[in-house]
């Protein structure tokens, strides 16, 4: 989800406004999704880069998430909806942590929809936590190097109960894919906009979803003739 603070500066607010409307559109693609037939949702909140940001808007931007689990955890519930969270938590503050375990818990039964927030995540920085994970297993005896494969090491990612990505949307113009999700979404087919978040809406989810659906998919292989 990118362009918040452009759309913002744009009409001459502040940054934190463009947030706000942000995580108002959120609302609006998590309804739209299970009627498009997405089960599994991810989207990117805050990457382990975004600290280098103002610390009034880092702060503005924690504000945002807490008011955002709280004012949703009924709705989340009421609508079967599992939320989770991915990314280091350790830099997060105390009662955003707690808020996220709490909606985790409570929506944990839920399967109409899952759908996954990124906060202090960053793909590198899921990678090299998973290493070290697994290196101290083979410190400890527990896994041998010639049983390291890329399951076991998906088994050790922040995802790993979820299925890997088909479909990468990013909002904003920008085409680059900025450490989110890189290893799994090896295979995911990508779709870049030039809609700032804030503008991109139901419908446009619902043609990039269409799209997708037209598309072959060999993941490396050649469908027969």
């Amino acid at each position: 989800m990118d362009g918040n603070g452009r759309w913002a500066t744009q009409r001459g607010w502040p940054r934190l406004v463009g947030h706000r409307k942000g995580a108002e559109r959120v609302k609006e693609i998590v309804n739209a999704a299970p009627d498009l037939g997405v089960k599994y949702l991810t989207i990117y909140a805050f990457s382990t880069e975004n600290w280098k940001r103002t610390t009034e808007e880092v702060l503005g931007l924690m504000a945002i998430f807490s008011r955002y689990i709280e004012r949703e955890a009924d709705r989340m519930a009421a609508e079967s909806v599992r939320m989770r969270f991915i990314g280091d938590r350790s830099m997060l503050n105390p009662r955003l942590q707690r808020l996220q375990t709490s909606i985790e818990n409570r929506t944990a039964t839920y399967d109409r929809l899952h759908l996954t927030v990124g906060i202090n995540y960053g793909g590198r920085d899921e990678i090299t936590r998973a290493v070290r994970d697994i290196a101290r297993a083979v410190a400890a005896g527990q896994v041998a190097p010639g049983q390291i494969t890329d399951a076991l090491i998906s088994q050790h990612l922040d995802t790993a109960d979820l299925p890997d990505p088909d479909l990468v949307i990013r909002t904003s113009g920008e085409t680059r894919t900025s450490n989110f999700l890189p290893w799994q979404a090896a295979y995911a087919e990508y779709e870049f906009t030039d809609t700032l978040w804030p503008d991109f809406t139901a419908d446009h989810l619902a043609e990039i979803v269409g799209r997708f659906g037209s598309r072959e998919r060999r993941f490396g292989g050649v469908v027969p003739a």
